[in-house]
């Protein structure tokens, strides 16, 4: 072992990003290692979950590259930080974001603190962002060079201890450069297809796996002027903006549009559905956050004392929205838009920008 090099522990999925993430860390010399984290525990028989398939791609590449590879379970602290959590959500007929909760629970908070048990300098992911230092030293969390791959929106809750001990080796390429990159490495993983949908949820029908946890509640499903139309079953399956599902059977818009779910009315555990993708109740111009996290001390100081003018999304992939956040007191932000923006849905994460740079965010009330 040469002392004299950092050591880097790298979060190797089985995808290709993280496996070029470890090819460039061991390209700037660092002493380069892997771990694979199982963070869901699923039956032998289980098809939906490919973590034994990872797990030997993730094997694969460590030996092209010839690192060691750790394998650990993180799946009972998955559950109890991430899972609960979301079926809490489901339960109270919001949508949560689990991928948002497993980056800030699992992989910079259980692996952070894993790798430094084994005694790691840093960890790194095959995340598309970007690590950055400003004029004061504080780190800033910059948006990925490649806007169509671009993963800060996940990150946002990122602080300032761990941003100084997280490598973003892939954020400043493209996935194509990335996929080239494997491709000329033999890499098994290079031609591998990104994951997709809800980690714990694999390639199941999301209703059927939520109904082995939570009991469907079924309730009406009804227009505006609480004209039944149906019966929905449960409201955790559904979210707003939503058209494919409903199961309405044949109930005609009087516009000959399609229906919409424009709203959840949790009290009466009703479904509200209007006509078209631009209903008026679809759009707000405002919403309320909490559990608003700032990236640099500066900035907590300046959004509870001034209004911020700043962009935000509240989606993944959305273009950024130009808006103001005043501070309301308790944790609690108002958030004011420029534009009114559509199907504004609690539980889902807005997270704000300068430009390219994140500055936080929190979750939607």
């Amino acid at each position: 072992m040469n002392g004299s090099k950092k050591r880097v522990i790298v979060g190797l999925s089985g995808g290709v990003d993280s496996s070029v993430a470890a090819h460039l860390l061991i390209q700037q010399g660092f002493q380069v290692e892997g771990l694979f984290m199982k963070n869901w525990e699923q039956d032998d028989n289980d098809h939906y979950c490919a973590s034994a398939e990872d797990l030997n791609d993730a094997q694969s590449v460590a030996n092209t590259l010839n690192i060691p590879l750790h394998s650990i379970n993180f799946a009972h602290e998955y559950w109890d930080n991430v899972f609960a959590h979301c079926l809490q959500e489901f339960k109270l007929g919001r949508t949560p974001n689990p991928d948002v909760l497993c980056n800030r629970e699992i992989k910079f908070n259980t692996f952070l603190d894993y790798a430094c048990q084994l005694g790691a300098d840093y960890i790194a992911t095959g995340h598309y962002a970007q690590n950055i230092q400003d004029d004061t030293q504080a780190y800033q969390l910059k948006k990925g060079l490649d806007p169509n791959k671009d993963q800060s929106y996940f990150l946002y809750h990122l602080n300032q201890s761990v941003l100084a001990k997280a490598l973003f080796p892939i954020g400043a390429l493209n996935k194509t450069t990335v996929r080239q990159i494997a491709e000329d490495l033999g890499l098994s993983t290079a031609a591998k297809k990104d994951s997709t949908g809800i980690c714990f949820i694999g390639k199941r029908k999301f209703k059927t796996f939520l109904e082995q946890f939570i009991p469907a509640q079924p309730g009406p499903i009804e227009t505006p002027d609480k004209k039944i139309l149906g019966q929905h079953d449960g409201l955790m399956f559904y979210t707003l903006g939503q058209r494919q599902g409903l199961n309405i059977g044949g109930q005609k818009a009087s516009a000959g549009l399609p229906w919409y779910v424009v709203a959840k009315d949790i009290a009466r555990n009703a479904l509200i559905i209007a006509e078209g993708d631009n209903h008026p109740l679809l759009f707000k111009p405002t919403l309320q956050a909490e559990g608003v996290h700032w990236i640099t001390p500066t900035l907590t100081q300046t959004a509870t004392t001034h209004s911020l003018s700043c962009q935000a999304k509240i989606r993944y992939r959305q273009t950024d929205q130009a808006c103001q956040i005043d501070y309301l007191g308790e944790d609690r932000y108002q958030v004011t838009f420029e534009q009114p923006q559509r199907a504004i849905t609690p539980g889902q994460s807005i997270v704000f920008y300068q430009q390219d740079i994140c500055l936080g965010g929190g979750i939607i009330q």
